[in-house]
This record gives structure tokens, sequence and C-alpha cells, in this order.
């Protein structure tokens, strides 16, 4: 799964979205982190598109949230005081799900259409690479890219505006936009360091335009690992060595 990217792109807003409505100034952003906000292109009701910062990790099924709730509840009744499970459920702290993985899910179907869907900016994106690990070094991010100029290229995202949620327990109820993206099959480039998954990624003006407009049986076909020579390792880093950074263990569903 990819939980580090980045958006080096300073023009992507004049090349990529002269159509889009501006809702706030969206000032480019470099690194991205779980649970922070990031850019992102969006539809709006009247068919046009939308610029807007939204909260990476998507809202978690109620069964990742079930468990301590249900703890909770078990601990309450123990000391004789009453524990609505709903309400433990709805209160439980929720860090997001980052990226969604499995298509065929249930919890993620209601978010398919096109009102749902978005573009997400990136030039980079990480996964950890413990086989090029040297001894005594921290485990070093591999980074992937389209190319060594770092081409603009999109996640393929999921858009979910106004939900509310305990993201940290210290802020209680918020009302956030959340985002995340799909990811599938890893390509051979990206295999040999993250055995299970690569982010579904957008390339061309036809495969946005797809992604954003067309029915749901069309679109999905786009969930589908890029050729192996699409993308490069741009460069290998130090685990940690980003300029922004964020404890985290996000989960893919």
């Amino acid at each position: 799964m990819c939980n580090l990217y980045r958006m080096e792109d300073k023009d992507w807003v004049s090349k990529w979205a002269q159509d889009a409505e501006s809702l706030i100034n969206l000032m480019p952003a470099y690194q991205l982190n779980p649970d922070y906000s990031g850019p992102i292109i969006r539809n709006t009701a009247d068919g046009r598109r939308q610029l807007a910062n939204a909260r990476w990790g998507l809202p978690s099924p109620r069964f990742a949230l079930e468990k301590a709730a249900k703890s909770k509840a078990e601990k309450l009744k123990a000391k004789g005081k009453p524990a609505d499970l709903n309400e433990l459920i709805r209160m439980e702290a929720d860090r997001g799900t980052t990226n969604v993985r499995t298509l065929t899910f249930a919890h993620w179907k209601r978010w398919f259409g096109v009102e749902h869907r978005c573009l997400v900016p990136v030039t980079s994106f990480a996964e950890p690479d413990p086989k090029s690990q040297a001894p005594g070094d921290k485990v070093p991010n591999a980074w992937f890219a389209r190319d060594e100029q770092k081409s603009l290229m999109f996640f393929a995202g999921i858009h979910v505006p106004g939900w509310q949620s305990v993201r940290k327990v210290k802020d209680g109820l918020t009302t956030d936009d959340l985002y995340g993206f799909l990811t599938t099959d890893p390509n051979g480039l990206v295999k040999p360091i993250h055995e299970k998954a690569m982010p579904v990624l957008l390339l061309t003006n036809e495969e946005t335009e797809t992604w954003m407009r067309a029915a749901w049986d069309e679109a999905k076909d786009l969930a589908r690992p890029l050729a192996d020579d699409a993308l490069i390792i741009s460069s290998r880093e130090p685990y940690g060595s980003s300029i922004v950074s964020k404890s985290s263990e996000p989960i893919e569903l």
C-alpha cells in the first residue's frame, strides 16, 4: 500500500485544472502523510471540477472500530454503568483508511459514483525497501516516479465530504472532507519491494476523464497495475528523513 507520497509540480493547477473552481488558495504540497490535508480535484453537483483540500484517510468500516468499542462497553458494564455500543463506536477514534483495495467490499460501494470520485495529484510515492537496508542503517524508502523529471500523475481517488468522526481523541468529533485512493496488484518494478499492492495511477487525460465521468463498470477497469516500464525508482532515502513525518499505522481494505 502507499502511505507516503509527494506532489512537487508547482504548476499542476494551471496545467490540469483550468476548468476548475478553486475553493481555497491551494499551495503546492510537498509531502503527504496519512491524516494530513492534501489537494484533490473533485466533481461538483453541476458537473464542474473543484479544487479542494481534504484529509487523507477514508472512514474505516464498522468492524475496524467495533473491537475497541466492545472492550469499553464490557468495562462499563462490569462497573454497573450503562453502555451504548453504537454510541461508543461513533465516538471511537478512527485514524482513517488510506487505501481502497477490495472493490467488492460493501463498505466502499456507496462511494463509487462520480460524485465521490476525485483525482489526487502526485509526482512520486514511497514504499519501505528493507532489502536495500545497509547494516546499522534505517530502512530506506524507495521512491517511485513516472520519470527523472517526476512528471505529474494522479491517484484514482475517492472523496467523502462532510464526514463526522473522531480522528483524534483530544479533538473529539470533527467534520472533515476525507479522501483516499485505490490500490491494485503491483507491477514488476514495485513487486520486489512491496509484493502486496501499488496505487492505481492515471497517466493520461483520457484516463482522468474516464475516472471522473464514466459509469463504474467502465471506471473500475482502471484499477490495474501499470506496465513495468511506466515507472522508475527515482531515489532511495532513509526512512524518517522526510520533511514531514508522522507516526501512524494506517490500514488498507
